[in-house]
């Protein structure tokens, strides 16, 4: 059930560990773009606008739960690696009572201030409420997306890529036939759809936690293990935190950027959503490498074996620029096919945009590629601080195209602001990553295989 990455070719591992985890992803944006499509076809423009304007604030909070789930795992990691397997099972009893109390925190914070939150980004009136009843859902649906996100993060941890795969499966699934009947049968509007992802993010984290609990042998906590200790839970927030904290960052950026294309109305609004929606669903082949690198960078660092490091990167970036200039090709040649499933093909000054801002994100996807492949590997070799650095290079380009380019020269500009951002971002990670696997070189001294 479990598997070594420490062992063999890296690119073969690479390869297999990445497909299923690029699977699930492409299930979890099966169901965001779902929500889109649903949403756009029936509800129309207005209503894509009102859950497209959420989207900043929503990968502010439900990025950093991501991120600490992710975070907590590469300690498991590492003492998997280093087939450590008691100090393993304390972390994951500690993972647990962390994430309880931090999906509590969150959920009666994030409810509260939402639409406070929403009205400080300029969203404009005539979707503002919609909004409001998209993202509340969302937020008060917390404790199940941590769920998921901490049962998956250890399962990938031990080295296994394809379990959360299957429960992804059928929380899309799930997900399709809630929209439909919340939003078609019911007319429950946009607070539909945000009550079907709920649900089936929350179907899924309980079906992968009741099948781990029963086929993982090996996380079984045994005595003492069970202990809360905070010494573990230090070094798992040491961790965690930063990780989560690099997503919010970014995120930070993203909603002044967000607040600009607010101001330019509903119809920008609608394009960048279409967009951006297009784009999650294509960017899903760096997330997997990232989050493969996350586990291959803790396993291989907990077994000393640092030389390995470089390799696993330049490989997984091998991959990744193959498949930056395939995407850009499809964006040239069916961008606006792919925009016009989430609105009526009438729309076409809408199109037009969205379709632009596809190919402006696209041409620079190798640099979103470093983004993803450095930063993760640079947070399973221990140093997540460094990771959020690069967050803060992200938050700043964002937020300077927002404040000065958006109101100067309009939407054209909005589509740039994540290429500067992650070109930003990559000057300070190569050098951080050379000077990270140096200290990990001199650490293990002779022992560096």
């Amino acid at each position: 059930m479990t598997k070594d990455l420490t062992e063999g070719k890296p690119l073969s591992l690479i390869l297999e560990f990445s497909i299923p985890v690029l699977l699930g992803y492409l299930f979890q944006q099966l169901y965001n773009v779902t929500d889109t499509v649903i949403v756009g076809k029936c509800l129309g423009v207005q209503a894509l606008a009102a859950v497209g304007s959420t989207g900043a604030v929503n990968f502010l909070i439900i990025g950093f739960v991501m991120g600490v789930c992710s975070g907590f795992a590469i300690p498991v990691a590492q003492r998997f690696g280093a087939k450590d397997y008691t100090t393993m099972r304390r972390y994951i009893a500690n993972t647990v009572y962390l994430c309880i109390v931090f999906s509590v925190v969150m959920t009666v914070l994030t409810v509260v201030f939402c639409r406070p939150l929403l009205l400080l980004m300029q969203t404009p009136e005539d979707i503002v409420d919609r909004a409001d009843g998209y993202i509340r859902i969302i937020f008060a649906g917390i404790p199940l997306i941590f769920l998921y996100n901490m049962v998956s993060g250890i399962i990938r941890a031990l080295g296994d890529s394809r379990t959360p795969v299957y429960f992804l499966v059928l929380s899309a699934v799930l997900n399709i036939a809630l929209d439909l009947i919340f939003i078609i049968v019911f007319g429950w509007d946009v607070q539909g759809a945000a009550l079907a992802t709920v649900i089936s993010q929350g179907v899924s984290g309980a079906a992968c936690l009741i099948y781990m609990l029963k086929k993982f042998d090996i996380i079984r906590p045994q005595g003492d293990e069970r202990t809360f200790n905070l010494k573990h839970c230090g070094i798992l927030c040491g961790v965690g935190v930063p990780m989560g904290l690099q997503y919010s960052i970014t995120a930070i950026g993203s909603v002044i950027l967000q607040s600009s294309v607010n101001v330019l109305g509903s119809d920008a609004v609608a394009a960048c959503t279409a967009a951006g929606k297009v784009s999650q669903f294509f960017c899903t082949v760096f997330d997997s490498l990232g989050t493969t690198m996350a586990t291959y960078g803790g396993q291989n660092t907990g077994a000393g074996k640092i030389s390995r490091l470089g390799v696993g990167v330049r490989d997984s970036m091998i991959l990744a620029s193959v498949y930056s200039v395939a995407a850009f090709f499809v964006y040239l040649f069916f961008g606006k096919n792919l925009v016009m499933l989430f609105m009526d093909k009438s729309e076409t000054a809408i199109i037009r945009s969205a379709w632009i801002f596809l190919l402006e994100n696209s041409s620079c996807y190798v640099l979103l590629a470093v983004v993803n492949i450095v930063r993760f590997m640079i947070q399973g070799m221990g140093f997540s601080r460094f990771a959020v650095l690069s967050g803060v290079f992200e938050m700043i380009a964002r937020s300077l195209m927002g404040i000065f380019m958006v109101p100067r020269f309009g939407f054209i500009s909005a589509g740039l602001a994540s290429p500067f951002a992650w070109l930003l971002a990559d000057f300070f990670l190569i050098p951080a990553f050379i000077y990270c696997r140096r200290k990990l070189e001199k650490q293990y001294g002779g022992n560096v295989r």
